[in-house]
């Protein structure tokens, strides 16, 4: 099948879901009215509470809930072949990812920007608060040691990033300081930014940086360390004065570099070497139920409602936003998810070099990098996937090699740091709710919470050495953070119920993603026992048994809500609709 045909089939659907779907939920469903106060009015506070357009919303929580998930999961689990990529993708982010993104973002939007965990004490019970607490906490503390690690990797195998992905601070600083305490024209001055953002890249291509090895720390981890304080501070911050302007950044940079893609595919309109499908790939998981696992940001991701409850709704200026952000910027990340699919599925099959020189084209080239689950599974090998096929793409503009793999490396490595900027953040919240619910305010102002976050995560990141700690949870982490989409999907059924609004358009994702990664989570700890792995096997029994709790909480609640008859504010509130 030629790439470009199935690309345009699925901006396609993503622009009938917008405006169909997507507004079917906005007006009918959750009902979104312009006259709403919404929590960044009502608690502004000029640090994590700020009223801020809805395009400038839209880069923050785009770059947040992207990151190098649309890049990884898609760049493995097209091992199984670009059909089920694919459909797994578009039907995934336009039935299931954006509804979950939006309903949890509204869901705290009227809950005065509470996470969705916090929100389980008020829709379910304060002790289903705690459960979601430990389960959240455990999937954040992975993201962030990972992150910083992956980070440190990316350094070293892309060190003609470093410039340009640390002079993005001062640029964003910049940004944000004109912005907000000058009034200054915002589309003039992204223009300005996006433009010294490239000249760093062109200097970082021919200025590439390596960091050394020092006092016994590898190189890694001293960018561990490095990028662990970087968060602290970033976390802390006001939200305008680096969050906000560095995402509004990021999402600029990626439009260019989808644009860059979307012509790429226009002039070389590559095929797809790839398998439509490819039933048993050597050494691989089953397709049914790991796809649903593997390919998570690009399709649905737990992640993300921690990002639409957690930052992005403290920031929504009016309510009518929220599709917008919630809903379009999830069917934004499945276009992401859908280039990456036709950069390893067709765009590798231009050119790729092997490790002895040889170049290999067409389906040989495909077959060669993914000749078994192994040796696609690591990082280093998803990434060079994407890279190789993109940076062949954006080649046929005659842009030099070298400059398309740096535009390509400072791509993902701003990527992973907006995730580290992120997950930190979020930890931040979700700690210092949970301190303020048991009543320890000294641990939940920002600088105490924050610290918490950072220490813990460094803890478990040096916990092994080469600050690789968190790859012995990291097996958990695709499970755990599926199954958190199934529960934030129930939260989300919950509230619907709540209000008396019909609960099909979320039940039904609710109930897909509970059993497909259920099934996923219980073959993952067989498969823990059968090697021995004890603490991987226990960490996701108890996690495993959590999440059952937790659900079989929410449902209790859901069927009261169901059975109350309509409150007179409900009633009212649909009146003035």
């Amino acid at each position: 099948m030629n790439s470009l045909v199935m690309a345009l089939v699925a901006f396609i659907l993503y622009i009938i879901a917008y405006h169909t779907y997507g507004k079917y939920l906005a007006r009918k469903i959750f009902g979104l009215r312009e006259d709403v106060v919404t929590p960044a009015h009502e608690l502004e506070d000029g640090v994590d509470y700020v009223p801020t357009r809805k395009e400038i919303v839209f880069g923050h929580h785009f770059t947040s809930i992207a990151g190098l998930g649309p890049i990884v999961g898609p760049a493995i689990a097209i091992i199984w072949g670009w059909l089920p990529a694919i459909l797994w993708v578009v039907l995934g982010s336009i039935f299931m990812g954006a509804v979950h993104d939006f309903g949890a973002l509204v869901a705290s939007l009227r809950n005065k920007g509470k996470s969705i965990g916090e929100l389980t004490s008020e829709l379910v019970n304060p002790r289903t608060r705690t459960l979601f607490f430990l389960i959240i906490f455990f999937a954040l503390w992975i993201v962030i040691a990972v992150f910083a690690m992956i980070m440190g990797i990316l350094f070293n195998l892309y060190p003609q990033a470093v410039f340009p992905v640390w002079m993005e601070i001062p640029i964003a600083l910049w940004l944000g300081w004109m912005v907000y305490k000058r009034n200054a024209n915002v589309t003039v001055l992204s223009i300005v930014a996006i433009i010294l953002m490239y000249v760093t890249v062109v200097i970082g291509a021919y200025w590439p940086l390596k960091m050394p090895s020092f006092l016994g720390l590898s190189s890694i981890e001293i960018w561990l360390i490095i990028l662990l304080v970087y968060s602290f501070i970033a976390s802390t911050l006001p939200v305008w004065t680096l969050l906000q302007p560095r995402d509004y950044i990021n999402a600029h940079e990626l439009m260019i570099v989808m644009a860059l893609l979307i012509l790429g595919i226009f002039v070389a309109h590559p095929k797809m070497v790839a398998p439509a499908v490819n039933h048993n790939p050597v050494g691989a998981p089953t397709l049914w139920p790991f796809l649903f696992v593997v390919i998570a940001c690009g399709a649905i991701s737990g992640f993300h409602s921690l990002v639409s409850s957690g930052t992005s709704a403290k920031q929504i200026d009016k309510e009518t936003d929220a599709q917008f952000v919630g809903y379009g910027g999830m069917l934004m990340e499945g276009a992401l998810a859908t280039l990456v699919i036709v950069a390893v599925a067709a765009g590798i099959g231009i050119k790729y070099v092997t490790k002895d020189g040889a170049v290999l084209m067409g389906f040989q080239a495909w077959n060669t990098h993914y000749s078994s689950w192994l040796a696609a599974a690591g990082l280093g090998s998803k990434l060079t996937a994407f890279i190789t096929g993109s940076a062949n793409l954006i080649e046929s503009l005659k842009i030099p090699y070298a400059i398309a793999v740096t535009i390509m490396g400072v791509f993902i490595v701003s990527f992973a740091g907006t995730t580290l900027d992120t997950a930190t953040r979020i930890q931040r919240y979700v700690l210092g709710e949970f301190f303020t619910d048991i009543k320890l305010p000294a641990f939940a102002n920002r600088y105490a919470a924050t610290f918490i976050a950072v220490l813990t995560a460094g803890l478990l990141a040096f916990a092994q050495k080469g600050g690789k700690g968190a790859l012995v949870l990291w097996p958990l982490f695709g499970t755990v953070n599926q199954l958190l989409a199934g529960l934030a999907l129930l939260v989300t059924t919950v509230y619907l119920a709540k209000k008396k609004k019909p609960i099909v358009f979320t039940l039904i994702p609710m109930v897909f993603m509970v059993f497909m990664t259920g099934w996923a989570m219980v073959k993952n700890i067989i498969d823990f026992q059968a090697k021995h792995n004890y603490l991987l096997f226990s960490i996701g029994l108890v996690v495993f048994l959590l999440e059952i709790w937790m659900i079989i909480e929410a449902v209790l609640a859901l069927n009261k809500y169901l059975k109350q008859p309509k409150e007179v504010e409900t009633v009212a509130e649909e009146a003035s609709e």
